[in-house]
């Protein structure tokens, strides 16, 4: 939210209970360096004076989220605007190795399998869970279980290791096509994790700045393998 008096960003405030609200950080890179504008413009006028002048813009884009009271939240959300075409970020998310290439948590050794086209469809994993470090499972082999798949719009997958009952925490992407590019969604919820779960490990299992961290290398692979 902006202060009305302060003229300046002081911090995400959406209302209690009523879900992730997105915040757009825009860049302008510009061909003088003073447009003259005062402090106290109105965004109107400030956008007006850059218009002749910009070279160039990037937008960065995040959620926040405001529990209801008593309520604890048990999903994560993290946006980036992706320079690339939805089909192209989509094609690195259904491949199995393609998950090993983006991932940012270190655990994610190799992958085994078809690019996936459906749900139901899976996929092997070679996983260190060492590269975490919060229990000794050292390296072992999970399956990669897509819930829902829309070509070029949305996938989401859940994980089912070795251990009865599995753990249903579910990873996915939604893909919106937007100027520039391709406005990248990466989720991670775990309010279907039961009891049992809770009491074995900690979650969220990878943390929120892990999720950032994969998008940018989401954007990098994209980029390379269009390059390729």
């Amino acid at each position: 939210m902006l202060g009305q008096s302060l003229g300046r960003f002081i911090g995400a405030a959406p209302p209690a209970g009523h879900g992730p609200h997105r915040y757009f950080v825009v860049v302008h890179a510009l061909d003088v360096a003073s447009i003259g504008v005062p402090a106290d413009a109105t965004p109107a006028f400030l956008g007006f004076a850059m218009s002749s002048h910009t070279l160039g813009r990037a937008v960065l884009t995040a959620t926040a989220e405001t529990p209801r009271a008593g309520e604890d939240t048990e999903r994560i959300e993290v946006s980036r605007l992706i320079p690339a075409p939805a089909s192209a970020v989509f094609a690195v998310l259904t491949d199995p190795k393609g998950h090993v290439d983006i991932d940012a948590s270190g655990m994610l050794m190799d992958a085994e399998g078809r690019p996936v086209k459906q749900p139901g469809d899976r996929f092997l994993v070679h996983m260190d869970r060492d590269a975490l470090g919060d229990v000794p499972l050292g390296k072992y082999d999970v399956e990669v279980v897509i819930t829902k798949l829309t070509p070029d719009e949305e996938i989401a997958w859940t994980v089912e290791g070795r251990v009865r009952p599995h753990a249903r925490h579910i990873y996915g992407y939604r893909l919106e096509p937007t100027e520039g590019g391709t406005r990248v969604t990466s989720y991670y919820d775990w309010s279907e994790i039961t009891e049992e779960w809770k009491q074995r490990l900690t979650f969220p299992v990878v943390p929120e700045s892990a999720i950032k961290a994969t998008l940018g290398i989401l954007e990098r692979t994209v980029r390379r393998r269009i390059a390729a």
